[in-house]
Protein backbone atom coordinates (compact mmCIF):
# COMPACT_ATOMS: atom_id res chain seq x y z
CA UNK A 1 0.00 0.00 0.00
CA UNK A 2 1.48 2.80 -1.48
CA UNK A 3 1.90 5.79 1.42
CA UNK A 4 0.26 8.85 -0.73
CA UNK A 5 -1.36 9.13 -4.18
CA UNK A 6 0.55 8.85 -7.21
CA UNK A 7 -0.98 9.54 -10.90
CA UNK A 8 -1.10 6.30 -13.05
CA UNK A 9 2.34 5.27 -14.16
CA UNK A 10 3.16 4.46 -18.35
CA UNK A 11 3.18 0.35 -17.22
CA UNK A 12 0.01 1.26 -15.16
CA UNK A 13 -1.55 2.83 -18.10
CA UNK A 14 -0.62 0.13 -20.72
CA UNK A 15 -2.71 -2.10 -18.54
CA UNK A 16 -5.61 -0.66 -18.12
CA UNK A 17 -6.34 1.43 -21.24
CA UNK A 18 -7.11 -2.03 -22.78
CA UNK A 19 -10.82 -1.58 -21.41
CA UNK A 20 -11.65 1.85 -22.04
CA UNK A 21 -12.53 3.59 -25.38
CA UNK A 22 -9.69 5.55 -26.26
CA UNK A 23 -9.40 5.38 -30.01
CA UNK A 24 -11.50 8.24 -30.58
CA UNK A 25 -9.88 11.83 -30.47
CA UNK A 26 -10.56 13.76 -27.05
CA UNK A 27 -9.97 16.94 -26.24
CA UNK A 28 -8.62 15.50 -23.07
CA UNK A 29 -6.49 12.50 -22.21
CA UNK A 30 -8.46 9.61 -20.87
CA UNK A 31 -5.71 9.00 -18.51
CA UNK A 32 -6.20 12.50 -16.76
CA UNK A 33 -9.28 11.78 -16.44
CA UNK A 34 -8.70 8.83 -14.74
CA UNK A 35 -5.94 9.89 -12.33
CA UNK A 36 -8.49 12.45 -11.27
CA UNK A 37 -11.19 10.12 -10.58
CA UNK A 38 -8.61 8.23 -8.53
CA UNK A 39 -7.57 11.28 -6.80
CA UNK A 40 -11.12 11.66 -5.53
CA UNK A 41 -10.94 8.32 -3.98
CA UNK A 42 -7.71 8.31 -2.75
CA UNK A 43 -7.94 11.88 -1.38
CA UNK A 44 -11.79 11.67 -0.54
CA UNK A 45 -12.26 15.33 -1.86
CA UNK A 46 -15.68 16.40 -3.01
CA UNK A 47 -16.08 16.98 -7.14
CA UNK A 48 -16.16 20.70 -7.13
CA UNK A 49 -12.75 20.94 -4.92
CA UNK A 50 -11.19 19.19 -7.37
CA UNK A 51 -7.37 19.70 -7.81
CA UNK A 52 -6.33 22.45 -11.10
CA UNK A 53 -4.32 20.04 -12.65
CA UNK A 54 -7.35 18.14 -13.64
CA UNK A 55 -9.84 19.05 -16.19
CA UNK A 56 -13.31 20.62 -14.87
CA UNK A 57 -15.08 18.64 -12.20
CA UNK A 58 -17.90 18.40 -14.23
CA UNK A 59 -15.99 16.22 -17.03
CA UNK A 60 -14.39 14.02 -14.67
CA UNK A 61 -17.82 13.26 -13.23
CA UNK A 62 -19.78 12.91 -16.48
CA UNK A 63 -17.23 10.31 -17.01
CA UNK A 64 -17.25 8.45 -13.84
CA UNK A 65 -20.87 8.08 -13.89
CA UNK A 66 -21.07 7.21 -17.55
CA UNK A 67 -18.46 4.05 -16.62
CA UNK A 68 -20.56 3.33 -13.54
CA UNK A 69 -23.61 3.17 -15.72
CA UNK A 70 -22.61 1.71 -18.21
CA UNK A 71 -20.67 -1.21 -16.76
CA UNK A 72 -16.91 0.08 -17.68
CA UNK A 73 -15.46 0.38 -13.68
CA UNK A 74 -16.92 -3.04 -13.15
CA UNK A 75 -15.24 -5.09 -16.19
CA UNK A 76 -12.35 -3.24 -15.43
CA UNK A 77 -11.97 -4.29 -12.02
CA UNK A 78 -13.00 -8.25 -13.78
CA UNK A 79 -10.36 -8.04 -16.06
CA UNK A 80 -7.74 -6.74 -13.57
CA UNK A 81 -8.95 -9.04 -10.75
CA UNK A 82 -8.19 -11.88 -13.46
CA UNK A 83 -4.86 -10.82 -14.42
CA UNK A 84 -3.88 -10.43 -10.60
CA UNK A 85 -4.73 -14.17 -9.99
CA UNK A 86 -3.02 -15.52 -12.86
CA UNK A 87 0.61 -13.53 -11.41
CA UNK A 88 -0.49 -15.98 -8.26
CA UNK A 89 -0.39 -18.95 -10.48
CA UNK A 90 -4.03 -18.94 -10.24
CA UNK A 91 -7.23 -20.10 -12.19
CA UNK A 92 -8.82 -16.73 -13.49
CA UNK A 93 -11.59 -17.59 -11.49
CA UNK A 94 -12.03 -18.66 -7.64
CA UNK A 95 -13.34 -21.33 -5.97
CA UNK A 96 -13.51 -20.34 -2.73
CA UNK A 97 -15.40 -16.76 -2.20
CA UNK A 98 -15.78 -15.11 1.42
CA UNK A 99 -18.95 -12.63 2.06
CA UNK A 100 -19.25 -10.35 4.45
CA UNK A 101 -21.09 -6.65 5.05
CA UNK A 102 -19.40 -3.39 6.27
CA UNK A 103 -22.17 -0.49 7.63
CA UNK A 104 -20.64 2.64 7.62
CA UNK A 105 -22.34 6.26 7.88
CA UNK A 106 -23.26 8.61 5.12
CA UNK A 107 -22.78 12.77 5.08
CA UNK A 108 -26.16 14.79 5.36
CA UNK A 109 -27.08 15.32 1.62
CA UNK A 110 -27.32 11.03 1.26
CA UNK A 111 -31.03 10.12 1.59
CA UNK A 112 -31.33 7.21 -0.88
CA UNK A 113 -30.76 4.17 0.55
CA UNK A 114 -30.22 4.88 4.05
CA UNK A 115 -31.36 3.39 7.31
CA UNK A 116 -30.01 2.25 11.18
CA UNK A 117 -28.52 -0.91 11.49
CA UNK A 118 -29.89 -1.53 14.69
CA UNK A 119 -27.33 -4.59 15.60
CA UNK A 120 -24.03 -2.30 14.82
CA UNK A 121 -25.99 1.16 15.68
CA UNK A 122 -24.67 2.67 12.71
CA UNK A 123 -27.49 5.16 10.33
CA UNK A 124 -26.10 4.36 7.15
CA UNK A 125 -25.56 2.02 4.35
CA UNK A 126 -23.84 -1.62 4.28
CA UNK A 127 -21.05 -2.25 2.20
CA UNK A 128 -21.52 -5.97 0.75
CA UNK A 129 -18.79 -7.54 -1.00
CA UNK A 130 -17.43 -10.75 -2.15
CA UNK A 131 -13.54 -11.36 -2.02
CA UNK A 132 -11.32 -14.40 -3.46
CA UNK A 133 -8.53 -15.90 -1.27
CA UNK A 134 -5.93 -12.58 -2.17
CA UNK A 135 -8.93 -10.93 -1.20
CA UNK A 136 -9.63 -9.17 -4.83
CA UNK A 137 -13.16 -7.82 -4.36
CA UNK A 138 -15.56 -10.40 -6.86
CA UNK A 139 -18.58 -8.29 -6.51
CA UNK A 140 -20.04 -5.73 -4.41
CA UNK A 141 -23.36 -4.25 -4.01
CA UNK A 142 -24.57 -1.38 -1.52
CA UNK A 143 -27.65 -0.87 0.10
CA UNK A 144 -29.38 0.57 2.99
CA UNK A 145 -28.10 -0.51 6.66
CA UNK A 146 -30.64 -1.68 7.74
CA UNK A 147 -31.57 -4.63 5.65
CA UNK A 148 -30.51 -8.31 7.15
CA UNK A 149 -27.34 -9.75 5.55
CA UNK A 150 -28.92 -13.35 4.11
CA UNK A 151 -31.26 -11.92 1.30
CA UNK A 152 -28.17 -8.84 0.70
CA UNK A 153 -25.66 -11.94 0.51
CA UNK A 154 -27.94 -13.68 -2.14
CA UNK A 155 -28.03 -10.47 -4.22
CA UNK A 156 -24.46 -9.74 -4.43
CA UNK A 157 -23.78 -13.49 -5.08
CA UNK A 158 -26.31 -12.98 -7.90
CA UNK A 159 -24.81 -9.81 -9.54
CA UNK A 160 -21.23 -11.61 -9.84
CA UNK A 161 -22.23 -15.34 -10.81
CA UNK A 162 -20.60 -14.68 -14.06
CA UNK A 163 -16.82 -15.61 -11.90
CA UNK A 164 -18.16 -18.28 -10.40
CA UNK A 165 -17.56 -21.06 -13.19
CA UNK A 166 -15.32 -22.84 -10.57
CA UNK A 167 -16.93 -21.81 -7.22
CA UNK A 168 -17.07 -24.71 -4.45
CA UNK A 169 -17.57 -23.01 -1.33
CA UNK A 170 -18.55 -19.82 -0.07
CA UNK A 171 -17.76 -18.77 3.80
CA UNK A 172 -19.63 -16.73 5.92
CA UNK A 173 -20.04 -15.91 9.34
CA UNK A 174 -22.71 -16.29 11.95
CA UNK A 175 -24.90 -13.58 10.44
CA UNK A 176 -25.82 -15.65 7.54
CA UNK A 177 -27.69 -19.01 9.17
CA UNK A 178 -31.30 -19.75 7.90
CA UNK A 179 -32.50 -18.97 4.59
CA UNK A 180 -28.57 -18.21 2.71
CA UNK A 181 -27.93 -21.58 2.75
CA UNK A 182 -30.83 -22.84 1.63
CA UNK A 183 -30.86 -19.60 -1.16
CA UNK A 184 -27.42 -20.75 -2.27
CA UNK A 185 -28.23 -24.65 -2.48
CA UNK A 186 -31.04 -23.81 -5.00
CA UNK A 187 -29.18 -21.18 -6.77
CA UNK A 188 -26.45 -23.41 -7.55
CA UNK A 189 -28.33 -26.51 -7.67
CA UNK A 190 -26.41 -28.26 -4.71
CA UNK A 191 -22.96 -27.30 -6.37
CA UNK A 192 -21.94 -25.33 -3.97
CA UNK A 193 -20.89 -25.42 -0.33
CA UNK A 194 -21.84 -22.90 2.37
CA UNK A 195 -18.89 -23.09 5.20
CA UNK A 196 -20.18 -20.97 8.68
CA UNK A 197 -17.62 -19.60 10.38
CA UNK A 198 -17.62 -18.15 14.07
CA UNK A 199 -14.60 -17.73 16.99
CA UNK A 200 -14.73 -20.17 19.84
CA UNK A 201 -16.95 -18.21 22.74
CA UNK A 202 -15.09 -20.45 25.34
CA UNK A 203 -11.82 -18.35 24.48
CA UNK A 204 -11.39 -14.78 25.85
CA UNK A 205 -8.49 -13.96 23.45
CA UNK A 206 -8.22 -12.10 20.30
CA UNK A 207 -8.28 -15.23 17.37
CA UNK A 208 -7.89 -15.07 13.76
CA UNK A 209 -10.87 -16.93 11.83
CA UNK A 210 -9.27 -18.97 9.22
CA UNK A 211 -9.85 -17.27 5.65
CA UNK A 212 -12.43 -15.06 7.21
CA UNK A 213 -9.36 -12.54 7.97
CA UNK A 214 -9.07 -12.09 4.25
CA UNK A 215 -12.48 -10.05 3.54
CA UNK A 216 -11.55 -7.82 7.26
CA UNK A 217 -8.56 -7.57 5.58
CA UNK A 218 -9.90 -6.14 2.63
CA UNK A 219 -12.18 -3.63 4.62
CA UNK A 220 -9.51 -2.57 6.58
CA UNK A 221 -7.73 -1.48 3.45
CA UNK A 222 -10.62 0.73 2.12
CA UNK A 223 -9.55 3.13 5.37
CA UNK A 224 -6.82 4.14 3.59
CA UNK A 225 -9.07 5.20 0.98
CA UNK A 226 -10.96 8.95 2.03
CA UNK A 227 -13.68 8.94 -0.06
CA UNK A 228 -14.58 4.97 1.21
CA UNK A 229 -14.42 6.67 5.27
CA UNK A 230 -17.80 7.14 4.80
CA UNK A 231 -20.17 6.97 2.03
CA UNK A 232 -19.79 10.26 0.39
CA UNK A 233 -22.25 8.99 -2.74
CA UNK A 234 -25.96 10.02 -2.89
CA UNK A 235 -26.57 6.60 -5.10
CA UNK A 236 -25.65 3.23 -4.65
CA UNK A 237 -24.27 2.75 -7.82
CA UNK A 238 -21.84 5.37 -7.05
CA UNK A 239 -20.92 3.71 -4.07
CA UNK A 240 -20.29 0.31 -5.60
CA UNK A 241 -17.85 2.05 -8.25
CA UNK A 242 -15.50 3.82 -5.62
CA UNK A 243 -15.08 0.35 -3.95
CA UNK A 244 -14.37 -1.24 -7.62
CA UNK A 245 -11.98 1.54 -8.30
CA UNK A 246 -10.46 0.77 -5.06
CA UNK A 247 -9.80 -2.33 -5.96
CA UNK A 248 -8.78 -1.55 -8.99
CA UNK A 249 -6.09 0.94 -8.07
CA UNK A 250 -4.79 -1.65 -5.33
CA UNK A 251 -4.15 -4.18 -7.92
CA UNK A 252 -2.68 -1.44 -10.33
CA UNK A 253 -0.11 -0.64 -7.99
CA UNK A 254 1.16 -4.36 -6.70
CA UNK A 255 1.85 -4.70 -10.83
CA UNK A 256 3.97 -1.38 -10.78
CA UNK A 257 6.09 -3.03 -7.83
CA UNK A 258 6.64 -6.24 -9.99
Amino acid sequence: MVAQYHELTDSQWEIIKEYLPIQRKRKYDLRIILNAIFWILRTGSQWRNLDSKFPKWQLVYYYFRKWTLDGTIETINWQLSQLERLAWDKKKDPSLVCVDSQSVKVVPFSYEDVGVDGFKKVNGRKRHIVVDTLGLIVGVIVHAANHFDSPKGIEVIARCDYRFDRLKKIIVDQAYRGSFVDDIFDYFNGEVQVEITSRNKRSSRFEVIPKRWIVERTFAIMTFFRRLSKDYEKTVESSEAMVLLMNSWMILSRFNRR
